[in-house]
């Protein structure tokens, strides 16, 4: 029979059951028979589907208390094929380091062994909660490096913080179903497993950069040019330094006389020709020394 718990799923008698029909978010097509339901005396529409439907009742053994003790290892390397560099997240030490270790960012940077409840701690979330409708958490590893310094200098940096929109009842939350079948007595058998884990998506950023002269030059000459402070330079030093320095100068500049007004003043007036002084000039036109 229909789960009490589909909308539409009670009924009185066969007629409140159309054989065929389906419902969205029930366990199969109705026969068109109404039956009692399996607790209670309530009926509901029967279905043709897997017996018993899922109503949600069964709940598994919560491995709330123990799951925080669990580890993970998560295994991580990066290479900047630009500068042949390369560098993973484990140390490298033949004492089985690994064996006895977990993380710790101040003392156990290289030894990526995380407890679950570290996990979920640090990104801000109660493991008992989290535990019960599950959850996607991301670990995110920033490898920000400066390779004119050390190799010991580049290091990982970790950050958690929960994935899924906790707030958002449709969505929140991470499960899923999965079926084991067989037979009985040559009845077709399944048991469905609803599956409710925390899951951690490992997100990886880098960025390195070293020091490089012809680069540094362009960008320098690129910037001088934008700003007009190239062409100021070539100036200055043709105008200083340069031995035809008073032929650029005529080229690049043109002198102005500033002479009096001749309409001012007691002078003639500007409408008046101006008087040859014959004192200066001979007949022939050549100016007198």
């Amino acid at each position: 029979s229909q789960s009490v718990r589909v909308t539409n799923a009670t009924c009185a008698s066969d007629e409140d059951c159309v054989a065929g029909e389906l419902d969205m978010l029930g366990n199969g097509v109705r026969t068109g028979r109404c039956v009692p339901y399996y607790h209670g005396a309530s009926k509901t529409c029967e279905v043709s589907g897997w017996c018993p439907v899922e109503d949600g009742a069964s709940v598994s053994q919560f491995l709330g208390k123990m799951a925080p003790n669990f580890t993970i290892l998560i295994k991580n390397s990066i290479h900047y094929p630009k500068f042949q560099f390369s560098k993973g997240n484990i140390e490298m030490r033949k004492d089985g380091y690994l064996k006895h270790c977990l993380f710790d960012e101040a003392s156990h940077l290289y030894c990526p062994i995380f407890r679950l409840g570290f996990i979920v701690e640090r990104a801000g979330e109660n493991f008992t909660e989290l535990a019960r409708t599950g959850g996607v958490i991301g670990v995110i590893i920033n490898w920000d490096c400066d390779l004119d310094l050390p190799a010991s200098n580049c290091n990982p940096k970790y950050s958690f913080r929960r994935l899924d929109p906790k707030h958002t009842p449709a969505s929140s939350g991470y499960n899923f179903r999965f079926a084991k079948y067989y037979k009985i007595n040559g009845s077709t058998t399944r048991t469905l497993i609803k599956a409710y884990g925390i899951r951690i998506d490992v997100i990886v950023h880098g960025q390195a950069g070293k020091f490089s002269l012809i680069p540094t030059i362009i960008n320098l000459a690129t910037a001088l040019t934008s700003i007009g402070v190239g062409s100021f330079l070539c100036d200055w030093i043709l105008l200083t330094f340069m031995n035809k320095n008073k032929v650029y100068s005529h080229k690049k500049f043109d002198k102005m006389v500033d002479t009096p007004d001749r309409g001012a003043g007691p002078g003639p007036r500007a409408s008046e020709p101006p008087q040859q002084d014959s004192t200066l000039t001979d007949p022939r036109g050549l100016a007198q020394l």
